[in-house]
């Protein structure tokens, strides 16, 4: 009897995994081909084409008020099914109508006020949390790093296979290698532990699992700011032990935040704004910040100049020329 062909929705996940995508990846390109297919009654994808595409990213902007960054993610996925799976190497889309992005400058804290929401942090997002700040790192770097991607002798983190998968490496606070090592041998004993109770073995990237198939038990490969519970890989169906959450670390964030009083929208991504700033700030050279926040062009880090230009672009107010010294506004004509 011959085998049951795969549905469209589980060839794209294999596909997918094939290439190496994270699973959050894998969630959102098959949430937006799921839509895209109901959208257009349950067509297939094979059946239609440009214009179909056209017309649901259309629809995203107009009807349901998509962000630009969402727009953008429906079309990466829906390019992924045509030319990855269905074989369709030169398929393009044109004439769409994009939702505007909005021009903004990032939300950054000042020194005193990281100062004052690092104090208070608490638990284990304490330590990921001060790593990225002190490192720049997105959030999805730092719950991935592994015990192989520390190099405290050089004080550098590796991180691998970064946004536009790009390695790079960035700097270890000083501050940090202390809680760092001894977080090394936190891990160590949670994995000595996971071992002997038959588990121990993490999920590897790629297809290192079969290459290496006695890595994924290596402390190397264990992760830095593991799970507090062992769980069943969605996609391997092995039990192990996952990386700690971003929502989790988010939750931290926000109550030391609002335990310091700060008033700014503030969410993970604000500590790498912060850095970055702040690096600027104490002088170090724009192609260096470029480096380690591993923009691929300097226009990118060249946002966090806006935010160095005081009293906006450095103008002084006339208002401040006519405060006499007890601070009040000088006799109008």
């Amino acid at each position: 009897m011959p085998a049951k062909k795969k549905k469209l929705l589980q060839q794209l996940r294999d596909a997918i995994r094939r290439k190496g995508y994270s699973l959050s990846t894998e969630k959102n390109y098959v949430k937006w081909t799921r839509e895209y297919v109901l959208f257009h009654d349950k067509k297939h994808p094979v059946d239609m084409g440009q214009d179909e595409v056209t017309d649901f990213l259309t629809y995203l902007v107009n009807k349901r008020r998509v962000s630009p960054s969402t727009q953008n993610q429906a079309l990466c996925a829906l390019i992924f099914l045509y030319r990855q799976l269905l074989g369709m190497e030169d398929f393009y889309v044109d004439k769409v109508e994009w939702s505007k992005k909005a021009k903004r400058i990032p939300v950054v804290l000042s020194v005193d006020e990281v100062t004052k929401v690092m104090d208070l942090l608490q638990g284990k997002a304490l330590l990921p949390l001060k790593l990225m700040y002190g490192a720049g790192l997105r959030v999805s770097e730092c719950i991935r790093l592994r015990v192989q991607d520390l190099d405290l002798e050089y004080r550098q983190l590796i991180i691998r296979d970064g946004k536009g998968k790009k390695d790079r490496t960035t700097v270890a606070p000083d501050a940090l290698i202390d809680g760092i090592s001894r977080q090394v041998r936190l891990v160590k004993r949670i994995h000595d532990h996971d071992l002997s109770r038959g588990y121990g073995e993490v999920v590897l990237p790629y297809a290192l699992q079969k290459k290496y198939p006695s890595a994924g038990k290596s402390i190397n490969w264990q992760f830095l700011f593991p799970s507090g519970k062992l769980s069943r890989d969605p996609r391997t169906k092995k039990i192990s032990r996952f990386h700690i959450s971003r929502e989790s670390m988010h939750r931290e964030l926000q109550r030391a935040v609002r335990l310091a009083g700060v008033s700014k929208k503030v969410t993970t991504h604000t500590l790498r704004h912060s850095f970055a700033t702040h690096l600027l700030q104490a002088g170090y050279d724009i192609r260096t910040v470029q480096e380690l926040l591993g923009h691929n062009d300097v226009s990118t880090t060249m946002i966090y100049t806006h935010i160095l230009k005081t009293g906006g672009h450095a103008v002084r107010s006339p208002l401040d020329a006519t405060v006499n010294p007890r601070g009040f506004a000088g006799r109008s004509g």
